[in-house]
């Protein structure tokens, strides 16, 4: 069964709210440039995987790092009042519009 980002949200929520990540005397709180600078952290952690080769050495390794991109991802949003699934529709919209490696 399919699950939506909101839902994913809610569920990176509760582990949040589990963890006193969100307390005020938490030794990691979610302020938003906390989670960019994790989100960040998380994204080149994905990078190590290619670092001496193109090929995919070990997919569960990825999908845990591609895993903490995305959970950041949807922490940032949800503190910063950003509905993810808007912003990804209104952002293909864009896109759409745009040009790319446009031979002339």
């Amino acid at each position: 069964m399919p699950i939506t980002i909101a839902q994913l949200t809610e569920e990176m929520n509760k582990l949040v709210k589990s963890k006193g990540w969100y307390e005020k005397d938490s030794k990691r709180p979610q302020t938003p440039r906390n989670l960019a600078v994790s989100l960040s952290i998380e994204a080149a952690e994905i990078l190590e995987h290619f670092q001496f080769g193109d090929e995919i050495k070990d997919r569960d390794e990825l999908g845990s790092e591609l895993a903490d991109v995305m959970l950041y991802l949807l922490q940032l949003a949800s503190v910063s009042g950003i509905d993810l699934e808007e912003a990804v529709l209104k952002k293909i919209e864009v896109n759409k519009t745009r040009s790319w490696d446009v031979e002339k």
